[in-house]
């Protein structure tokens, strides 16, 4: 999954993307995150199945939302203390709940499957 984390600027969002991607390395997600601005997101979006929004980007989100619609992208805005999640994990519950789990459960190392009853 390719998540497009989105900033005014792109500072802030490069950080809530290192930390998403770190998330999903820990969990065994093949998920990238990336970071782009307002500015770039017509052509960042192209490249992204989810887009997370910046809460200071709130007045934007039904533009973006329209944008992403066309490509079939799900947008979540994110909340307005995601900066405190410092090891990703809670960003990446975000974008898990918002596209139903997809992405298959985290592997479990050396775990043989379980008969069925």
């Amino acid at each position: 999954m390719r998540i497009l984390v989105v900033c005014g600027a792109g500072a802030s969002s490069t950080f809530v993307a290192q930390r998403v991607r770190h998330a999903a390395h820990e969990q065994g997600l093949a998920y990238t995150a990336f970071a782009g601005t307002e500015r770039s997101l017509p052509i960042d979006l192209d490249a992204a199945d989810v887009v997370l929004v910046g809460p200071h980007l709130a007045h934007a989100l039904e533009r973006i939302e329209q944008d992403a619609a066309s490509r079939g992208t799900t947008v979540v805005l994110l909340p307005s203390d995601i900066f405190t999640d410092r090891d990703g994990t809670r960003t990446l519950a975000l974008i898990r709940a918002a596209v139903g789990g997809s992405g298959g459960p985290p592997p479990t190392a050396g775990a043989a499957a379980e008969p069925p009853d």
